[in-house]
């Protein structure tokens, strides 16, 4: 006999009582701190690894975009191997193994790089991207497999899966967010590369020991491998960091910045040369300001030489510090001239003030900043002369480089002021063409100072644009050119149109410096 049909219809799927967490499952807590830290400590890396690789390969646009890509690539393939090895072994033997390994390799990291840098020093876009890749892929990529492996054990209710991977993912881009700020902010101001490297190595490590020994407590599980593969790890942890302590260091001290050294001249015992990511970016006289050493700075001090009459003070604003050696050759020419210098690395004026004679006072003043920000905040027509000497390794940073900043500083020259911009680059001269097109939209007057083999698009150079509302006082400049040095060139007038020819106008919205500085 059948039974009669019930009048309670049965329950929606969705109101089943939850199953009960697995016991693989992590603590909600500890599970949120792995991800948080290991996405923020692959930030932390990529972030640094511009200063690690700087000093060998420049801080280029080329080069920023190469750690960003490396990184990403090592993320990418971190994650995917997580997950793939969390589908196919027990997730919790895996954990520690991974953040021990990760800071095994971010302590052998410094040394590795170091040491290769000297062999890829200034090599092209292949040795930017391998070192780039010594610097971060590794640790980064084993630091990207824990999200996965701790997402595998949380995911105990497959109808609560959503929840559990975007919390989990919220949580890693948190991670990655604080360490960013926390590193550009903090840590690169206040702490060495070497020291941020090792203690981050250290706090995975520590972080790996201590979450093996928790699991093995909690679960009785074991790391894979015997005692010794532990031992070997920790040997090897620990011959990185020794590494770390004879490796070659490119530095005398490290700004928030740059790499900085000051090396004594060998022939001249009171000179100083100033080397930024081990790139000559200045020389001075201890006993000597008016010696200038490099050509671009003898003319330079030419054109300051004629735009007023023989020791007459100027209003000199400067773009860009460095050895303070222009500043400093204006003062002893010039007596009671008013220096101002717009230097956005505060550390370089420290050293300058401690090893290249940097006095401020009445006639020095140096401005920490951004140059784009603080120009705008000058008076109208209150300058002389206006130097612009301002790189990001050997490169004029873009937002200097353009028609608008061309335009506040001569709003900034008085009538008859000069503006002097030092400017490097290579054949085919492309950049040096679009600045010269970006200073004449601005300027009414225009000239062009470099070495003929440099304009001829045989060898890389400095050149020096000399721009003013009024004419120039070409003949002038020419003499005390030929005296300085007599191999230089210079092109006026008719002669530097057909040099520019069709050259673009560089703007706020289309400046792309880097581009232009690369080699056919």
């Amino acid at each position: 006999m059948s039974s009669p049909p019930s009048d309670v219809e049965a329950p929606p799927a969705s109101s089943a009582p939850p199953a009960p967490a697995t016991a693989l499952a992590l603590p909600n807590g500890l599970a949120a701190f792995l991800v948080f830290f290991s996405s923020g400590a692959v930030l932390v890396l990529e972030t640094v690894a511009l200063r690690l690789v700087g000093p060998y390969v420049g801080v280029t646009l080329q080069v920023t975009s190469s750690v960003i890509g490396i990184a990403l690539a090592a993320i990418a393939y971190g994650a995917w191997s997580g997950g793939w090895l969390a589908d196919r072994r027990d997730p919790r033997t895996m954990l520690a193994p991974a953040l021990v390994l990760a800071g095994i390799a971010t302590a052998i990291t410094l040394p590795v790089v170091r040491y290769a840098g000297e062999v890829l020093r200034g090599g092209a876009a292949s040795a930017i991207l391998l070192l780039v890749a010594l610097a971060v892929f590794v640790p980064a990529a084993l630091l990207a497999a824990v999200t996965p492996l701790v997402v595998k054990l949380q995911l105990a209710d497959l109808r609560r899966t959503g929840q559990v991977v975007g919390r989990l993912s919220g949580i890693g881009t948190l991670g990655g967010i604080t360490a960013t700020l926390l590193t550009g902010f903090v840590l690169v101001a206040a702490l060495p590369t070497t020291v941020i490297l090792l203690s981050l190595a250290i706090a995975l490590g520590v972080a790996g020991i201590g979450l093996g020994w928790y699991l093995r407590r909690q679960a009785r599980t074991e790391l894979p491998g015997p005692a010794r593969t532990r031992a070997a790890l920790a040997v090897l942890g620990l011959i990185g960091a020794g590494l770390t302590t004879v490796a070659p260091n490119p530095c005398d001290i490290e700004t928030a910045y740059h790499c900085a050294r000051v090396a004594v001249d060998p022939m001249r015992p009171t000179g100083r040369t100033l080397l930024l990511n081990s790139a000559e970016h200045s020389y001075v006289d201890l006993t000597d300001p008016k010696h200038l050493e490099y050509a671009y700075t003898k003319w330079i001090g030419a054109v300051a030489d004629v735009t007023a009459p023989a020791g007459q003070r100027l209003d000199a604003l400067h773009l860009g510090g460095g050895g303070f050696t222009v500043p400093r050759y204006l003062t002893a020419t010039r007596p009671g001239t008013d220096n101002v210098v717009f230097e956005i690395d505060g550390g370089l004026v420290e050293l300058g003030e401690r090893e290249l004679g940097v006095r401020p006072g009445p006639d020095l003043r140096a401005v920490v900043g951004d140059a784009r920000m603080l120009v705008a905040g000058q008076p109208t027509d209150s300058r002389d002369l206006v130097v612009g000497d301002a790189f990001g390794h050997l490169v004029v940073p873009w937002h200097l480089a353009t028609r608008e900043m061309a335009a506040e500083i001569r709003r900034v020259t008085r009538p008859g002021g000069v503006y002097v911009q030092n400017v490097i680059d290579y054949p085919p001269l492309r950049f040096i063409r679009a600045e010269l097109a970006t200073v004449a939209a601005e300027f009414a007057h225009v000239a062009l100072i470099a070495p003929p083999q440099a304009l001829a698009e045989q060898q890389g150079a400095n050149f020096v644009i000399v721009g003013s509302d009024a004419p120039l006082p070409l003949d002038a400049i020419g003499t005390r050119l030929s005296e300085v040095d007599p191999q230089v060139a210079m092109l006026p007038g008719a002669e530097l149109t057909d040099f520019v020819g069709a050259a673009m106008v560089l703007t706020d919205d289309f400046a792309p410096v880097d581009q232009l500085l690369a080699t056919a």
